[in-house]
């Protein structure tokens, strides 16, 4: 007989190869689907969305967990696994299976009504379907928040970040908007003052900018044979562990913008590809919440990309793939361009200096929206307001305002303060990889990633989610998440440097 351990690490093989089928459905939905089979898709992603959650909540889960609890033979990785077994298990108990039914359905609506809303900049449109989304998503969260004994805010975040709270947050943010006015504008007078930058003016075919992504995650060292790159119209990562699947868009006159994309997008793959093969379709083998995702992906992006280590070696491809030269090329220009800070309404393409505020601003709406003092029919004023008073800048449109994020008409709530975390933990693991191995810039200047690879792999991919949040910054780098590493890496980068 199967002791309750035993059959727990069975039951969650299971539902994990039931997860993976979803994701392949939702990229599927992004990527590939023609629009006529959004409903057919609502009720695909319905019917396996309901099933996970009976098979998370058999009447026989609360049981094994115990037991397995009590399992005194257990190893270090196999005590973490059974944690995380009860964490997801109270997550799924506390909401009705006719709730998870309604809210997939209608969030895969509301996303397919988003993707014409945003291109023809037209709120009203999709206001209907959000209103529905966030009504259940309300629901949902009262819900988890009698069960976890947390706010119903919190109880969100906690999908994304575990152990996450919306307080702890509130100081580092306040931090953060106390800080970043006075620096920006510092930073905007020193740039000011410096030469100007040239623009990369010109034609760049899709088929060039495909050849040189992909040259560069060959270069990150993501594995095309298991994986692949795709067009959406929101750049994202997903698939499973064995076949990771990224996106990215692009645009003919801007080719920084899919690569940047792509570099942000294979950081993320680039976790999943590195997480412990021995604790695949385990929940211990998963990774570490989002906060530790985003880490990787904006190390990649923002910290590495955009060094003039890694431009060094960037700029002679990309003038051999486009075949193109002239003064606009030189690598001092390309380094301004790729360190220029200004105010911009889109948060994908936003520089490190004011990225955080997009993210405070979608971070103070979604507590508002949850809480119910905000109605999504005040969503575009409070966001243009929030932008305004953040950025001092106002959207021409709700394209480029409360329309250019998917998250929230995709249900997804409770999910963006773990982008400016990850910029934060990004900042501080990149100090501690540089202080472990000098090498690993000199390394990227001639397009080698090993050094860089090989301690985010045995630090932190390795890890998965066997240890806790802060434990696994604090095993990486010596001590928990501090914000003076993303302070001086912007001050170093961008008022010194």
């Amino acid at each position: 007989m199967k002791n309750p351990y035993e059959e727990l690490e069975e039951l969650f093989k299971r539902m994990d190869a039931l997860s993976g089928a979803l994701s392949m459905l939702y990229w599927d939905m992004s990527a590939m689907m023609p629009p006529g089979g959004v409903d057919s898709r609502s009720e695909q992603l319905a019917v396996l969305k309901t099933l996970h959650h009976s098979m998370m909540t058999d009447p026989v889960m609360p049981d094994l967990i115990e037991g397995a609890e009590y399992d005194q033979n257990l190893d270090v990785w196999e005590q973490a696994n059974v944690k995380e077994m009860r964490r997801r298990w109270v997550h799924a108990a506390a909401v009705e299976p006719d709730l998870v039914e309604a809210l997939s359905k209608a969030s895969s609506k509301c996303e397919t009504i988003w993707r014409q809303a945003r291109q023809d900049a037209d709120f009203k449109s999709v206001l209907p379907s959000l209103e529905e989304v966030l009504n259940l998503t309300r629901k949902e969260a009262h819900s988890k928040s009698e069960k976890l004994g947390v706010s119903a805010y919190d109880a969100l975040l906690d999908q994304y970040e575990p152990d996450g709270r919306a307080a702890e947050i509130n100081v580092v943010f306040s931090d953060l908007k106390s800080f970043l006015p006075n620096f920006l504008d510092d930073v905007l007078t020193k740039q000011a003052a410096g030469p100007d930058n040239l623009p990369l003016v010109g034609q760049f075919p899709t088929s060039k900018q495909k050849e040189l992504v992909q040259k560069f995650m060959t270069v990150l060292g993501f594995d095309f044979e298991h994986g692949r790159l795709d067009e959406s119209l929101h750049p994202f990562c997903g698939g499973t562990y064995d076949d990771v699947r990224l996106t990215t868009r692009y645009d003919e006159t801007d080719f920084s913008s899919a690569l940047m994309g792509v570099l942000h997008e294979t950081g993320h793959a680039m976790y999943d590809q590195g997480l412990p093969k021995r604790w695949r379709g385990q929940p211990v083998g998963a990774d570490r919440g989002m906060s530790i995702h985003e880490s990787q992906s904006l190390l990649i992006e923002m910290q590495v990309c955009r060094s003039a280590e890694f431009l060094q070696f960037a700029v002679p491809l990309m003038k051999d793939t486009f075949g193109i030269n002239g003064p606009e090329w030189e690598i001092e220009n390309i380094i301004r361009l790729y360190t220029k800070v200004e105010k911009d309404f889109i948060r994908v393409e936003a520089d490190e200096v004011t990225y955080p505020a997009h993210v405070i601003l979608r971070f103070e709406l979604e507590q508002a929206a949850i809480e119910g003092d905000l109605q999504m029919s005040d969503l575009p004023d409070a966001w243009n307001e929030g932008m305004e008073k953040l950025l001092g800048i106002t959207p021409p449109s709700d394209r480029e305002g409360c329309l250019q994020d998917i998250h929230w008409y995709d249900g997804a709530w409770g999910y963006f303060p773990t982008y400016t975390l990850g910029a934060m933990t990004a900042a501080q693991l990149f100090a501690r990889a540089k202080a472990d191995k000098p090498e690993i810039l000199e390394s990227i200047a001639k397009g080698n990633f090993e050094p860089l690879m090989s301690w985010l792999i045995m630090n932190v991919h390795s890890k998965g989610c066997s240890l806790s949040t802060k434990d696994l910054i604090t095993s990486a780098t010596g001590e928990p998440l501090n914000a003076k590493y993303f302070k001086s890496h912007i001050q170093n980068r961008y008022l010194i440097g």
